[in-house]
């Protein structure tokens, strides 16, 4: 980091209105990433000049969405093996201050509440009833039903505080909850819809199903078959296949909660938004 004096000196040549001037100094201060946005708000708060200050929110944004590009590009190149991991990443491009330990201490107090009612030898339909109980009774999770475009549906943060989300969000929390207790239940990506598999992890036959049976969070954990999948695709007109029944990668569930944040910033009129995420997609395609 540069001394402070040359920082605020940079800073200082924001208003400059030769655009490439402003350019060059807008690199210049790119260059700096993070560390230079405490002494951006300083300036912001200490200025009344609208273009300055206009200039300098627009610059904090840059940085902070530089970052989650960065994040979210590391965490897929690793293997995006944390899913938690990768929905705070997304996270961070609507809400860059928010705590995340908040969100994992709201994650955990799920998890130890499904964990003090759970007891030995529980099936796993027996098992799912409880952690659908802790969820939906306890908790009060619910389908956002009343506005389901909203983007606030998914953001984590959000779904935690609000206790509403859309069919992958509430999946997201659900499936982390259950896998940090080593419960099998993974996401199912569906056509329009998007669901939760509990795994078969004792298969003793070749032909024994990879998933047991399958759970709509949105419909207050309801379990259903494989033939209601079939059913499902046949509605829409969808030829069956085996990527419709097993488990996704994480990647790909991150990739459709992006794909449902560009579709409701392009209904709600917010292109700019709909554009950056559209950035963050490209980074895992």
């Amino acid at each position: 980091m540069q001394n402070e004096k040359e920082i605020i000196a940079i800073i200082k040549l924001l208003d400059d209105p030769d655009e490439q001037i402003f350019m060059l100094i807008e690199d210049k201060i790119l260059s700096y990433g993070s560390d230079i946005i405490e002494h951006l708000e300083t300036a912001w708060a200490q200025s009344f000049d609208a273009l300055l200050q206009k200039r300098i929110e627009n610059l904090v944004h840059k940085i902070q969405f530089n970052n989650v590009k960065q994040d979210l590009a590391l965490w897929h190149n690793s293997g995006s093996f944390d899913l938690l991991r990768g929905v705070l990443i997304v996270n961070k491009y609507q809400y860059p201050d928010l705590e995340e330990q908040k969100i994992i201490n709201q994650i955990e107090a799920i998890k130890r509440e499904v964990w003090l009612q759970l007891i030995n030898d529980c099936s796993p339909a027996e098992t799912v009833k409880i952690i659908n109980n802790v969820f939906y009774n306890m908790y009060r999770f619910s389908g956002n039903t009343v506005n389901h475009q909203d983007p606030q549906n998914s953001y984590i943060s959000q779904v935690l505080e609000s206790k509403k989300g859309n069919q992958i969000s509430l999946s997201i929390i659900y499936s982390i909850v259950a896998q940090k207790l080593d419960i099998p239940i993974y996401g199912i990506n569906l056509p329009q819809h998007f669901v939760l598999g509990y795994v078969n992890d004792v298969k003793k036959e070749e032909t024994d199903p990879a998933v047991l049976f399958y759970i709509n969070t949105f419909n207050k954990g309801y379990i259903f078959g494989k033939r209601d999948i079939e059913q499902f695709l046949w509605q829409l007109k969808i030829a069956p296949s085996i990527h419709f029944y097993e488990p996704c990668p994480n990647a790909e569930i991150i990739k459709r909660v992006l794909r449902n944040l560009i579709s409701s910033y392009q209904k709600a009129g917010l292109n700019h938004k709909a554009d950056e995420v559209s950035e963050l997609l490209d980074i895992l395609l």
